[in-house]
């Protein structure tokens, strides 16, 4: 997760310098213009078979499957466009079909367990997919999806465990698999290849979901991998699939914000999408474009407009990562940001939460014990850039110079990802 929040006087550093440190632009307006206003017509799709499925479910009300049906297109709404709303009434619908097969159906557990991982409630979804594995039906499936939530949970062997049982190079969802697990391990260039080869069965399948799926992941790997052409391809490639997909259009905006230094149209692609898109990292998103363009009251708009969306009980733990961040940066909230940290830890005991706990324990001042944190369980288990950032930081509070310098030149690499506003601190390292 990228910073938000940083010092006027940084801002008019960064604003002053980014004419000279501005890239070769690689994108143009005319290759996107098109999908930035399109008519949304798969969500026309969508409300149109619910229709057809909920008439069906009044008609004949002892035909319980329908549920399915309709759970999978609230689910289908809330991809296409952010309203938590609708993951919630899939979550119901889902409920109700295991109450009524006495949690005894492999594919209503999956179905259950795939809504709960969209919420970020991984232990619910992992109690389900065990009682899948007990009952087999379709056990590959139930064996993917304990891979993902094991990984999800920090526990690796296990996640090791369920990706060895569903080897098969020639499967999309092994491959997209082994490219996550080595995207975790911290291999790159291993993950990049995994991916192309998904994205190649997906071609082939002619399947558009999981070709627009792959697209879009091996636009984030080229993205990481600094191969910022190819990134921006792929995006293109997702949209021509799709319009309306609003990941894609925010992986374009980073770019033109982030690699070209074009703030304005950056923040112009964003307001397209979210007048059909909204969750609340958006208005994240919003705000750092905002800081660096100087413009400090809509920066702090935004904010407030996040801190608003948060507050919908729907979201769950949903924010935990964006909200420790966002209240680590103040004093008045930064015993708030613990407690989520360990919250968030609770849920799911991976190196990147215990980071969470690691960077607000450094912002109240308590040096010593986010060092021991880091070293315990974040140094060399996760190789995110923002996590590295903040053992940089823990470091240089513990005088540990010489652990700074080795990692300051790892993160100079990983200026794009991790954004202009971030690139001033780094050098201040």
């Amino acid at each position: 997760m990228k910073s938000i929040l940083y010092s006027l006087v940084l801002l008019v550093t960064v604003a002053s310098c980014s004419k000279v440190s501005k890239s070769k632009d690689i994108t143009a307006a005319q290759d996107y213009n098109s999908f930035l206003n399109s008519e949304n017509q798969k969500l026309e799709a969508i409300n149109k078979e619910y229709a057809f499925w909920s008439q069906k479910l009044e008609e004949t009300p002892n035909q319980f499957p329908y549920l399915g049906k309709l759970a999978g297109l609230n689910g289908s709404y809330f991809e296409t466009t952010g309203d938590i709303s609708k993951l919630i009434e899939a979550e119901e619908n889902y409920l109700i079909l295991n109450k009524k097969t006495n949690f005894n159906n492999a594919g209503y557990l999956r179905g259950l367990a795939r809504n709960y991982i969209s919420q970020h409630k991984f232990k619910n979804a992992l109690e389900l997919l065990l009682k899948a594995e007990e009952n087999g039906e379709k056990l590959n499936d139930t064996q993917k999806m304990l891979f993902d939530v094991y990984l999800e949970l920090g526990d690796d062997e296990k996640a090791k465990f369920y990706l060895e049982k569903i080897l098969n190079l020639n499967s999309f969802d092994y491959l997209i698999r082994t490219a996550k697990w080595n995207d975790h391990k911290g291999n790159l260039d291993a993950a990049i290849k995994y991916m192309e080869q998904a994205v190649i069965v997906a071609e082939t399948s002619k399947n558009e979901g999981l070709m627009q799926w792959s697209y879009t992941n091996l636009a984030d790997f080229y993205g990481h991998n600094g191969e910022i052409k190819k990134s921006y391809n792929y995006y293109l490639k997702a949209l021509e699939l799709d319009s309306n997909n609003a990941y894609s259009k925010k992986g374009i905006a980073w770019i033109v914000y982030s690699y070209e230094r074009n703030p304005e149209e950056a923040m112009r692609i964003l307001n397209t999408v979210t007048k059909n898109y909204n969750t609340p990292d958006f208005f994240l998103l919003k705000a750092k474009i905002s800081e660096y363009m100087n413009d400090i009251t809509a920066k702090d708009g935004y904010l407030k407009e996040y801190k608003e969306a948060v507050k919908n009980k729907n979201y769950g733990d949903m924010y935990n990562a964006y909200n420790v961040e966002l209240w680590a940066e103040n004093n008045s909230s930064i015993d708030a940001a613990i407690a989520i940290s360990k919250r968030e830890i609770e849920n799911r005991p991976t190196p990147l939460s215990y980071d969470l706990l690691a960077w607000s324990e450094f912002r109240k001042g308590n040096f010593e014990r986010a060092l021991y944190i880091v070293e315990t369980h974040v140094v060399n288990k996760t190789f995110e850039p923002n996590a590295l950032y903040h053992i940089a930081e823990i470091y240089k509070a513990n005088n540990m110079l010489g652990k700074v310098k080795s990692l300051k030149e790892e993160l100079e690499n990983s200026a794009y990802e991790l954004g202009p506003l971030m690139e001033i601190k780094i050098n201040q390292l």
